[in-house]
């Protein structure tokens, strides 16, 4: 057998391989096109190559400054930078797979039974990257969130919240890409002269009240507008065309950054055309509290106020009192301070507040007239638990087990027509070291 059969086999074989080959080629290109395109469009998502084994990260940052005001040729106190690093799951490989009988192609002619079935294939490849896309783009678990009373104020503060976030941890901003409803920002622009450009079905708005880019889509809900600042999000991938060919899976790729692996191929076991895809991608923040979500409420849900629990309070379910386990804790703003202490087997005996750790007392007053829902809790939970319902609650009051101080408390209020999310920071709270 000569050596180039082995390193290419459809070389020596008739010409409808070599077809095949086309059809790859075509098929990953136009994949990459459409992505390449779409990312200069929305100005975002650099690739980064996943290495086999590495881990996804993502980051959250704060920073409480020191005072300022210093004495002549005394030290000038650290401000407290707290970067937290948060690994997520691994990518996941999609894989996927497509076949055309031989009983279509006599039917419909091979154009149809291959050609549109791979442009089909290709189309909802694409649509589902972009659901991803707005699924990540919405998640407002570490988002920047407040309401305000217009449209157009709610795409300035947008912009205002992203660039002040990151100007806070030292980092500039070059471009910020805003996104809103489509009906939403028609209603606005319809007494405006302002010229709404379209590329690969994505209408956009350059240069619009300090957003590079304004992203008009139908995906966003209506009262909603969302910033991000360009370089915040980025694009992991898996090369299909690297370690899968160890096995023998060989996947056409295309250009520098191969997002996408194509192979087809005849099966005359069953005598049919089959066409497998491979592709693993995953967008990403590279600071998941890096994105504003603003929403459009004329009459918003005013906030709860959120305070200390008093250090007599007594817990049914607990001997302890919050006089055991914490020190001057206080609430100012959305931010929380104080000294908690380690307690050797928590406060209750059983349930998330068993075992050893920290543990902060809360209560929460004056919640808005109307409401239906008041849910509050941590996030992320160290036990997994997403915010509890306490509208029926009438003491108003928790503790909190708290595993990493870069954890958020959440309070989320909302009724028939409203919702408000307040966010409090814990990284001014201290762990009291073990045995002291």
């Amino acid at each position: 057998m000569a050596v180039e059969s082995l390193t290419n086999p459809r070389s020596s074989l008739p010409n409808v391989f070599t077809d095949i080959d086309a059809r790859e080629k075509d098929f990953v290109t136009r994949f990459g096109t459409s992505w390449q395109a779409l990312q200069e469009v929305l100005g975002i998502a650099r690739p980064i190559k996943k290495e086999a084994g590495t881990k996804l990260v993502s980051y959250t940052a704060s920073i409480s400054l020191e005072s300022g005001d210093v004495d002549p040729g005394c030290v000038i106190p650290y401000s407290k930078t707290t970067v937290a690093e948060s690994v997520h799951a691994d990518l996941k490989l999609q894989k996927y797979a497509k076949a055309a009988t031989i009983e279509d192609v006599d039917k419909y002619g091979a154009e149809v039974a291959v050609q549109k079935t791979d442009d089909a294939f290709l189309n909802e490849l694409q649509v589902e990257v972009m659901e991803d896309f707005y699924t990540l783009l919405q998640d407002d678990t570490y988002a920047i969130t407040s309401n305000e009373a217009t449209w157009q104020m709610a795409v300035s503060m947008a912009i205002g919240r992203v660039k002040d976030k990151f100007k806070r941890m030292r980092k500039n901003v070059s471009a910020i890409t805003v996104f809103v409803n489509t009906v939403d920002a028609y209603k606005y622009l319809g007494a405006a002269n302002i010229s709404i450009q379209s590329l690969f079905g994505i209408d956009y708005v350059q240069n619009f009240l300090g957003a590079t880019t304004m992203i008009l889509s139908s995906e966003i809900e209506e009262g909603k507008v969302i910033a991000i600042p360009a370089d915040n999000m980025v694009l992991y991938y898996v090369d299909p065309s690297t370690e899968f060919a160890k096995l023998g899976l060989v996947y056409t790729t295309d250009g520098e950054t191969n997002l996408i692996g194509f192979h087809a191929q005849g099966n005359y076991g069953t005598a049919v055309g089959e066409s497998f895809a491979l592709k693993g991608m995953k967008l990403w923040y590279e600071y998941a509290d890096g994105v504003a979500i603003i929403t459009v409420d004329a009459n918003p849900i005013n906030g709860v106020t959120v305070s200390s629990d008093n250090n007599d309070t007594t817990y049914p379910w607990s001997d302890k009192t919050p006089g055991d386990f914490q020190e001057n804790v206080t609430v100012t703003g959305n931010k929380i301070t104080g000294n908690l202490k380690f307690m050797e087997g928590g406060i209750s005996p059983s349930g998330v507040l068993s075992g050893d750790g920290y543990f902060l007392a809360l209560k929460w007053t004056n919640p808005a007239a109307g409401v239906t829902s008041l849910k509050v809790g941590l996030q992320p939970s160290a036990s997994g638990m997403e915010p509890v319902e306490c509208i029926d609650d009438t003491d108003r009051n928790g503790v909190f087990k708290i595993s990493d101080k870069n954890q958020k408390l959440l309070v989320i209020q909302s009724n028939a027509d409203h919702k408000t999310k307040q966010v409090f920071d814990l990284t001014g709270l201290t762990f009291e070291e073990v045995g002291v």
